[in-house]
């Protein structure tokens, strides 16, 4: 691939990456509960899931979904109650436990704030969250697969197109959604007195993504 090719391929995966979706959703998610050093697994997860569907969008799994109904509906389906499971239970769940500067706390409340914030879940769980709503998209994979061959250079082995092409735009989806993360953190005296409102908000988008899924035509 020359240059020039490999930096417009770039610009596509920037202006990928930043439409809006459920993995950035989740990193903004998890980064405002749990930090953004625990948010790393989540993106890690993430980040591994793309590269798996770009691999197989290479491999021609993406034809596959394309052309075959069943398949397709069977993953949309899947996918889709991933997400609507994933929101109910954020939407369930208590607001985060940050403690918010400026505010006067008894010692032992404070205590129980940190404590909570530390409770969250292992890195294990994160980074299982972020791989299972990656690769839980049909639609990504036909994407990829329609957007790939446009950057494939014939007769390249594919372990060095898997390498350039899915590393680039793994290396930027990592970038954002770290970013989106750390962004989170800063609103952290918001969501100390609204996080319930924030928990119930995230979860109804990502029902509302994941029903949009389900739904979802080729």
């Amino acid at each position: 691939m020359s240059l020039d090719l490999w930096l417009v391929y770039l610009a596509a995966a920037v202006g990928l990456s930043l439409t809006p979706g459920p993995n950035g959703l989740l990193a903004l998610t998890h980064g405002a509960n749990f930090g953004l050093r625990s948010t790393v697994w989540t993106v890690l997860g993430g980040a591994l899931g793309f590269l798996t569907i770009i691999a197989l969008s290479l491999a021609g799994l993406g034809a596959l979904l394309a052309a075959s109904e069943t398949a397709f509906v069977v993953a949309k389906w899947i996918g889709g109650a991933y997400l609507v499971w994933l929101g109910v239970r954020l939407w369930r769940s208590p607001a985060p436990a940050i403690a918010v500067p400026g505010e006067a706390s008894a010692p032992g409340e404070t205590a129980g704030r940190v404590a909570g914030r530390a409770a969250g879940p292992g890195a294990p769980r994160l980074f299982g969250q972020g791989l299972v709503v990656s690769v839980s998209n049909p639609k990504a994979i036909i994407f990829f697969a329609a957007f790939l061959p446009q950057f494939m250079v014939p007769g390249t082995p594919f372990m060095l197109q898997l390498l350039l092409l899915g590393g680039t735009f793994v290396v930027v989806e990592i970038v954002y959604e770290l970013m989106l993360a750390g962004l989170a953190g800063r609103i952290a005296p918001w969501l100390g007195r609204h996080g319930r409102l924030f928990n119930r908000a995230a979860g109804g988008t990502f029902v509302g993504i994941g029903a949009l899924l389900a739904t979802a035509n080729r």
